[in-house]
Parts: structure tokens; sequence; C-alpha cells
């Protein structure tokens, strides 16, 4: 199954090559790109915090069109987001290098056991289980000199002690990959480009021009997010900030600028000498953060020694002309998935890891086990979902479903944690079939609305219209009857930059912490986004 997270191509007919693309190049929930170059391909990899399997790997031809090839922590030996481990946890900042003929993948597990790498031939997988490495601190990357020697960037203050609100530095140390351990002293190497610089993080090492090149995200990942550089004469010597800091922010243009929290980079020189960046931003609905942190795809240049992104313009935009090498789009995932494979889409997650399988899939028919794990809780229940891509979209499952208990529950859901979501389920209210519209807005739940309906199947979902959101229920498309008014979609969503997730669309089951040998059949699972409105 191919896949697009960039323009939409048809399969029906040709479509002229285009003189530009369009940003963000992966939508919705794909933040902390890393990327790297094998020959003329490209791959990169994004965060993905508490969600199974983690860190989505991408391959692409010409840096627009994007085909998910897989997740590189595919297996829970290698990923263990176990229950009671808080939303926003989990997968922090992976990098991706190749060196030597092996692809490397290394990140943080936050509320795991810390900082680990894994490495694979194909990286489509298999990747092996984790290396762990015994070092505080977050986000960190591998850099090879050029005689061989491997050296470990990462995100910590090595003294312990902060001088001032949000002091974090990026330290250097070599790292021995037959012992598999950090060797010698490490090295701070900066705290931010600036004397009261926050939370500097997200480092990566590049050599220009014969010199070493400190890049680092800072300001946190929210408005004040912003791209710094520094450069040495030694890899784990003294870095000096450049003069030109923040070489890429858009904090300077207001809260109501379409594009903000600009940050968490990484480069790439193509086959043809051309430089690309790619960074997370967040694009706005009406001032409001809708989709969490995506991917973008900047243009990017040196001068001396310095990056220049987007000559001329020093922003991100929103279409750009598009890099030097052939177009090459790949098909978009179906509106419909009908479970007519045997495996899952890769579109599809999990919340945590999946210790036990609790679904089946058959006869075009995916079907859940209805167990106590509860959404609203830091559990793993019955639950699948897919990232929310556009402001505008439709979403429904067919349901079928007979609840043997009110404590029984499943439908669609619309969630961004535990703490903000919606959930829309056939239950039993007295002992009749009914749907029930919940919604949890920061941690308290309420009863939206229920209504009546018959025994069989159901369609359940939402139609979201930019800020609103419209719940509907019916035997069949054709028969949907809104429930429970407009919502507001800001609820499924997070504003406060403390949570680094994205808003998600899908399907569960739940008996609510009591024991049930329930079942719930899933006939299909529509996501049709808009990206025209």
């Amino acid at each position: 199954m191919l896949f697009i997270v960039g323009l939409t191509v048809s399969c029906n007919q040709e479509k002229p090559v285009p003189e530009t693309y369009k940003n963000p190049i992966l939508r919705g929930f794909y933040p902390d790109p890393s990327i790297c170059r094998v020959g003329e391909d490209y791959y990169m990899v994004n965060s993905s915090f508490e969600w199974f399997p983690g860190v989505p790997i991408f391959h692409s031809k010409d840096l627009v069109n994007w085909k998910q090839i897989g997740h590189v922590l595919d297996r829970p030996e290698q990923l263990q987001v176990t229950e009671g481990m808080a939303a926003s946890r989990g997968i922090f900042a992976p990098t991706l290098r190749y060196h030597d003929g092996l692809f490397y993948m290394i990140t943080t597990c936050v509320g795991c056991n810390g900082n680990f790498y894994v490495t694979a031939e194909n990286p489509a997988g298999p990747w092996s289980n984790p290396v762990w490495i015994n070092t505080p601190g977050i986000d960190p990357t591998l850099y090879w000199d050029d005689d061989g020697t491997c050296w470990y960037v990462g995100a910590h203050n090595i003294s312990g002690k902060r001088e001032w609100e949000g002091q974090n530095g990026v330290f250097i140390q070599q790292f021995d990959l037959d012992k598999k351990e950090l060797v010698g002293e490490p090295v701070q190497a900066t705290f931010g480009h600036a004397t009261n610089a926050r939370w500097g993080e997200g480092p990566h090492i590049y050599k220009v021009d014969g010199r070493y090149l400190l890049m680092i995200a800072e300001g946190g990942t929210s408005y004040a997010h912003a791209i710094t550089v520094f450069e040495s004469d030694s890899v784990n010597g003294k870095y000096t900030p450049s003069q030109i800091n923040p070489v890429l922010t858009h904090r300077h243009l207001g809260h109501d600028y379409p594009i903000f929290a600009v940050g968490h980079c990484d480069f790439v020189q193509t086959q043809n000498d051309e430089w690309w960046a790619v960074m997370l931003a967040v694009r706005t609905c009406e001032g409001m953060n809708l989709l969490g942190r995506e991917t973008y795809l900047v243009p990017m240049e040196f001068e001396n020694g310095w990056p220049v992104f987007n000559r001329g313009s020093g922003k991100v935009r929103f279409e750009e002309k598009r890099p030097d090498m052939p177009w090459t789009p790949v098909e978009p995932y179906p509106v419909r998935d009908e479970f007519e494979n045997s495996e899952l889409a890769m579109k599809w997650v999990f919340l945590r890891t999946p210790y036990e399988k609790w679904y089946e899939i058959a006869d075009g028919k995916i079907t859940f086990d209805v167990r106590p794990q509860m959404m609203t809780k830091l559990e793993q229940p019955s639950l699948l979902a897919q990232r929310i891509t556009e402001f505008t979209f439709d979403a429904f499952v067919n349901v079928a479903f007979d609840p043997a208990n009110e404590n029984e529950e499943a439908g669609f859901i619309a969630m961004y944690n535990n703490m903000r979501n919606f959930r829309l389920v056939k239950t039993l209210d007295n002992g009749k079939p009914v749907v029930k519209l919940y919604r949890v807005k920061v941690g308290d739940e309420q009863l939206v609305a229920t209504e009546p309906v018959e025994t069989g199947e159901l369609v359940l979902g939402l139609k979201a219209n930019k800020l609103d959101y419209q719940f509907y229920f019916g035997k069949n498309k054709n028969s949907l009857k809104p429930i429970g008014g407009i919502q507001e979609a800001t609820v499924n969503a997070s504003q406060s930059g403390l949570d680094f997730t994205g808003p998600m669309v899908g399907f569960y089951a739940s008996s609510n912490g009591q024991p049930s040998e329930s079942k719930a059949v899933f006939d299909w699972f529509e996501y049709c986004p808009d990206n025209n409105r």
C-alpha cells in the first residue's frame, strides 16, 4: 500500500509536473524530522511519543512526495511504552544517519530507559533491538568525523545546575561503537546563543568548509522556537555562536502569523549539490493549533559558512519552487480502509505498546476484544487511530456491536490524549441500545448527548470544519443524524506548547474497567481530508 503526505496525486489521470510544492510535506502530527540521503534516495523519521509502533520512517526520491515504508520500532522488545506512562512521554526526537553500509536511528524514550540506538541494513527493517547508552539528557545524535571517529551529541546540562529558568545545553562526547559506550570526558558545547537562552535541544553536527557546524533548537517548541548555529575548529572544542542567530525563527512575526513554532531542523545535500532543510512548524487555523507540529521543507544554502534559509525571505512558506530532481509522486492511502489485508496499514497506530493481540482481521472486517482498558486513563486500550491531517475533514466508522452490559461501549473516537478527546459510542442505557457522545476537556468528562438506536450496524463519526466538530450517527451514511450540537475542535488539540503530540481519529471498544467477553466488529473506516478549505 502506498502513502503520500504531501501533494495528492490522482491515480486516474496524469497531471502536469508542478513547478512548486506545498508545505507541510508531512501533514499532521509528524514533529522533529531527521533526514539522510543514500545515493538518490532520501529517508526521514519523526517523533512518535506514546504511540506504537514508534518512529515512522519515510522514503522519497524528490524530497516532496513521501511514502511510509515502515516504523523503526515495531516490536514490543524495541519499545516499551507501558501503561501509566504519561501522554507526550515515550519517543523524543529521533536522528537518522547512514554510515558504512548501516542505518542508525538514535533517540530517547522518556519514561523508559533513556537514550538508545538501533541499526538496520534496510531502512524498511527489520531494525535491531535497542543498544542502551548510559547517559542523561534527550535528543541524541551521532556524528562521524573524517577519521571515522564517532561522536555522541546530546541535550543536557552536564553540571546539573541551572543558573536561569530553562537553561539546558548541548554536550559532545566520543562514542566507541565497538564497545557501544561513551568514552573520554563530555564537553559542554553550548547553552544556546543568548545569555538566557532556554531549552537548547535537538542538536546536529555537520562539517562545512572544513569547520564544525553545530545546529540546535532552542526557545521551547512553541511560539519562541528557533534554530541557532555555532562553529568550532574541533568537533569537541569550543563552539562560538553565529552573529546572525537565530538563523531561522518566526517568533518575531507575532502570534497571528499562520506558521509558528519553527525549529528542530536537519539538513541534507542533494545529489545535485542543493541544500534543503526539514523542520517542524505549526500551521494555525483562525489563530489556533488544531493539527500539532508538522514537517516542512525549506531551501537553504551556505554563505560565509553560515546557513541562509529561503534567501530573500528568511521564512518558512506554504509554497516553494521544488527541488531540482525528477518529480516522483506516490499514491495516497484510500479514503476508506476496508481491512482487506491481513496486516494493518502503516497509518494505524496503537496507544502505548500492545503486549497482547486483542484484534483480528478477517473477511474484510476487524474485530476488537472489548477489554477493561480505557482511553481516558493511562492504559493500553482496544483502540486504533490515525493522524488528522487537515482542518476540514470527514471521518466515519461502521461498527456492529451488541453490548451485553451498560459498561460496554464501542465506536468512534477523536483524541489528542487521555485528557482531551471525544468518543461517540454505542452502549446500553436502561437495557436499551443508545449512542452516547462524551467530551473530555482537560480531564473533565461530560456526557454531551444520548440518542436511542436500533440493534445492528451503525455508522458513527464527525464532520470537521475548522474550529467546529459536528458528530453524526445513523444506520448508514445516507441516514446520518447530528448529535450533540457543534463542538469545539480545540478540545481535541493542545494550545499550551507543553504537549507534544497531535490529534487523531479512530475506533475503540472498552468495558470500562469490568471483565467482558464481548466483541466489536468494524467493517470499514473512512478518513477524507479536504486540503482546499
